[in-house]
């Protein structure tokens, strides 16, 4: 497939600035694959749709405030530090994007806030990728709390144009949010409260995790036509054994096996084995996934409403089929659904 294959024009109206008061009072749009059906529903209404013995895959990631304002030595200019992963615990090393680009070399050092927190930049790695090495005296713990309160919640203003606000910290996060890691969160499962959860759990639905730490390549731009050229940015995870238990039970029965977001999906299709089941691993994948693609592990997805162009919105055309997806996204406009990280969602069955 191509890149202009997934361009479509979406009113800004349209793009979610803040999410539904209550996490599960969104919109529900439910895209059924082998009728074409498409119904509109609210996303508590989604237990209508399982049974005892399905099982939801979710990812337990949790989102750090990954967005740090400092200044340069010398000059003291404002400098955007946005953390992308850690190297190195014990050097303190991290890949950084920094912002802007041109000011920051080799050698300088910047400083955030009235803290202790020092960063010297020791590598060029990317026109805005650096790698920094952070001075800090104190502990492992002291280090990251610093690292917590000088942060801010990485919502990607490039598309949700507000500043970010304290109520993001908690609303840009699932409630079952675990492993610290994700510099972007896994929006599908913001739609979930204890209350939905509670309630699935008492229909007999099991709940499941995995982890996946999603970066910032997941919305990188695709900009080849080609998407077979297109290389996506290594992001690790950990299937634990109980999940692999629970989908592989569930898979044996005949049940459904539902992955919360792309991320869930990325996850466990990589890690399948050769007679299609899911097996326990841990490390790093790369896995892109476009149409056609045949999933040997998910039957159903949740996920949100994504913008063109983007990776996301090609492996949910992937899973639900590039012709119906596209339909739906059609009548999502119609319909004035929300989009984005803050928008409402999509279950495909």
């Amino acid at each position: 497939m191509k890149l202009s294959d997934f361009k479509f024009d979406v009113p800004r109206k349209l793009i979610a600035l803040y999410p539904t008061e209550n996490r599960d009072e969104c919109r529900l749009m439910v895209v059924h694959r082998k009728t074409g059906e498409i119904e509109h529903k609210f996303f508590k209404d989604i237990i209508d749709y399982f049974e005892e013995g399905d099982v939801f895959v979710t990812n337990n990631t949790k989102v750090f405030p990954a967005r740090l304002y400092g200044n340069k030595e010398k000059t003291g200019a404002k400098i955007e530090v946005f953390l992308l992963r850690e190297l190195n615990q014990e050097l303190r090393l991290w890949d950084v994007l920094v912002d802007p680009a041109r000011k920051i070399r080799v050698g300088n050092k910047l400083y955030f806030g009235d803290s202790d927190l020092v960063a010297e930049v020791i590598d060029n790695t990317t026109s805005r990728g650096r790698t920094i090495r952070f001075l800090f005296d104190g502990t492992d713990e002291e280090f990251y709390k610093a690292i917590d309160e000088l942060g801010e919640t990485p919502i990607l203003k490039d598309h949700i144009e507000r500043a970010v606000e304290p109520e993001d910290r908690e609303r840009y996060q699932t409630i079952y949010a675990q492993h610290v890691g994700a510099v972007a969160a896994p929006t599908a499962g913001m739609h979930f409260t204890h209350h939905l959860l509670k309630k699935l759990e008492i229909k007999g639905v099991e709940v499941s995790p995995i982890t996946l730490h999603i970066g910032l390549g997941t919305f990188r731009s695709v900009d080849v036509e080609d998407l077979t050229k297109h290389k996506m940015d290594s992001e690790n995870y950990d299937i634990p054994e109980e999940t692999v238990d629970l989908v592989n039970r569930a898979l044996d029965s005949k049940k459904r096996v539902v992955s919360v977001g792309t991320t869930s999906l990325k996850t466990v299709e990589s890690s399948v084995t050769a007679n299609g089941r899911l097996k326990k691993s841990a490390g790093w994948t790369d896995k892109f996934i476009i149409p056609p693609y045949e999933f040997k592990i998910a039957n159903a997805l949740v996920t949100n409403f994504h913008l063109p162009e983007s990776t996301l919105l090609m492996t949910t055309a992937a899973f639900g089929g590039y012709d119906l997806i596209m339909k739906a996204y059609q009548e999502a406009i119609k319909e004035k659904y929300k989009f984005f990280s803050y928008g409402d969602a999509m279950l495909i069955l």
